[in-house]
């Protein structure tokens, strides 16, 4: 099967019903509002005048985000359709951000370019078949000196919700509806794969980054789960046995000069 091609197909499905969603909520932030958390915001720290990639960027509010703070950003995506409307948003808005539609690992081995930062979030390496290629990517497209910033949903709610936790050659198929509140039970075939947070953290070390923070978060900014509760200033938390649950976390590697 080629997975690259079924998610492909899914996320230009799903890009089209998270335009019109609460979730994404489209016109306040084509009105000013920025859709960064404060997690990201409070680690990558100030990007003005930094080049910036965003991988796996959807249909490129964070990136548009980033680039009202001053950076100079380029996103990269699976998905067509998420690309077209990231470059129709970048127009509309007059933010001069370049976009390239590629799944990451064609883009790995293509691109020339080096970045003062790489940033990816949310949900993005679940839909990778493996995270080798993945790493190498990220640290070619670093400058000497340059930061690489992830921050992505914890794999413990994953394990709780019935999925495998360790790494495994063959994905997960499933029949699903997106996560949106508008998905009106549309269904797409999609292809995923566990990737222990281990996995993750080796990954980036053999292609050569060394961590400088590692952090994990009881919050979530995100409603996307079964089972959230919201906390007024925290964002949304799952418990077990009346202790919190990791929701997410985040790394923070650096190129060796």
């Amino acid at each position: 099967m080629d997975y690259i091609a079924i998610n492909k197909q899914a996320w230009d499905k799903r890009t089209k019903i998270h335009l019109a969603s609460s979730f994404y909520d489209l016109q306040a932030f084509i009105d000013g509002n920025t859709s960064l958390n404060p997690i990201e915001l409070a680690q990558m720290g100030d990007v003005n005048h930094k080049s910036l990639l965003h991988l796996q960027c959807h249909f490129g509010q964070d990136s548009l985000s980033w680039a009202r703070l001053g950076a100079k950003v380029t996103g990269v995506d699976l998905s067509s359709e998420s690309i077209a409307t990231a470059q129709q948003l970048a127009n509309q808005l007059q933010l001069d951000t370049n976009f390239i539609n590629s799944d990451i690992y064609q883009f790995g081995l293509s691109n020339t370019q080096q970045y003062d930062r790489v940033f990816t979030s949310y949900g993005v390496l679940a839909w990778l078949p493996e995270l080798t290629s993945w790493a190498r990517t990220i640290v070619n497209a670093l400058v000497p000196g340059g930061e690489f910033h992830l921050v992505e949903f914890h794999p413990f709610n994953d394990v709780l919700s019935g999925y495998g936790y360790f790494s495994q050659t063959q994905p997960d198929i499933e029949d699903e509806v997106t996560y949106t509140e508008n998905h009106n039970n549309q269904i797409e075939t999609v292809a995923t794969w566990p990737h222990p947070i281990s996995e993750v953290i080796n990954a980036l070390i053999q292609a050569g980054l060394t961590i400088a923070s590692f952090n994990e978060h009881p919050y979530s900014p995100y409603d996307c789960f079964e089972g959230l509760e919201y906390v007024q200033d925290k964002g949304y938390r799952l418990q077990h046995k009346g202790q919190n649950i990791p929701l997410i976390y985040a790394i923070k590697a650096i190129k060796p000069l």
